[in-house]
C-alpha cells in the first residue's frame, strides 16, 4: 500500500478547517497569499475555480510532497457577485438586497498533488432563498454574528440559518465553503479513502 502524502488546507478560514476536521484526517492549515480580484467578464464558476487553483499552487512550493486543498467561494444575486462585506454598512446593503431572493453560492474546489502535479478541479453550486427580512431583523442578526468576512453577510453554520426559507443543492457543506462530498471523491482518486483511512 503506497503512503498517502500529508494533507494541507490552503486556507486561513476557521470555517473550512472545521469542515475538513469532520473527516477525521490529520491536516495542517497554511494561509495562501494571493490576489483574489475578479478578472474582467469572469463568470462566478470560473472565478472560484481559478482562485481555488491559485491558492493550492501558492502553497505547493513550500509543501512539495503533499495533497493540497484549495477552495474559494462567491455568492451571486441577480447575476451580481457578492463578496465579503468587510464592514457593517455593506452587510446591511447585501442582506437588504437578498431579502426574498434566491442567492446562488459557487464554491471552487481544487486538490493538488504537489509531488505528481496532478490537479483535480471542480465547482459546486448551492442555492438559498432568503426570508423577507425586516430592517430590524437584519440589524439584530448583524449585531449578533458580525459576519463581515463571509460572502453574502451570514454564517449558515450558526444563526445565519434563520435567514433562509429554503435551501437547494447537492452538498450543504459547500455553502460553508468546502464541498466535502466532492472532496472525498477527489481524495479517493489520490488513494486516500476517508472511510477506511486510519485516524
Amino acid at each position: 500500500m503506497r503512503e498517502i502524502p500529508p494533507l494541507v488546507l490552503a486556507s486561513s478560514s476557521p470555517f473550512r478547517a472545521q469542515l475538513l476536521a469532520q473527516l477525521g484526517l490529520q491536516f495542517q492549515c497554511v494561509s495562501p497569499d494571493i490576489d483574489e480580484s475578479p478578472q474582467p467578464d469572469e463568470t462566478a464558476p470560473a472565478l472560484v475555480q481559478r482562485l481555488a487553483i491559485a491558492k493550492a499552487q501558492a502553497v505547493a512550493s513550500h509543501h512539495p510532497q503533499a495533497l493540497i486543498i484549495g477552495s474559494d467561494q462567491c455568492a451571486l444575486l441577480n447575476g451580481q457577485i457578492l463578496g465579503k462585506p468587510g464592514h457593517h454598512a455593506n452587510a446591511v446593503a447585501q442582506l437588504r438586497a437578498a431579502r426574498g431572493q434566491w442567492v446562488v453560492f459557487h464554491t471552487g474546489l481544487c486538490l493538488l498533488n504537489s509531488a505528481s502535479g496532478h490537479l483535480q478541479v471542480d465547482e459546486v453550486a448551492y442555492q438559498v432563498q432568503f426570508r423577507p427580512l425586516s430592517d430590524a431583523q437584519i440589524e439584530h442578526y448583524l449585531q449578533r454574528e458580525q459576519p463581515y468576512q463571509c460572502a453574502g453577510s451570514f454564517k449558515s453554520e450558526s444563526l445565519g440559518i434563520a435567514l433562509f426559507e429554503r435551501m437547494q443543492g447537492d452538498d450543504p457543506s459547500a455553502l460553508i465553503g468546502l464541498p466535502l462530498i466532492r472532496l472525498v471523491t477527489m481524495l479517493h482518486a489520490e488513494g486516500l479513502c476517508v472511510l477506511t483511512h486510519p485516524h
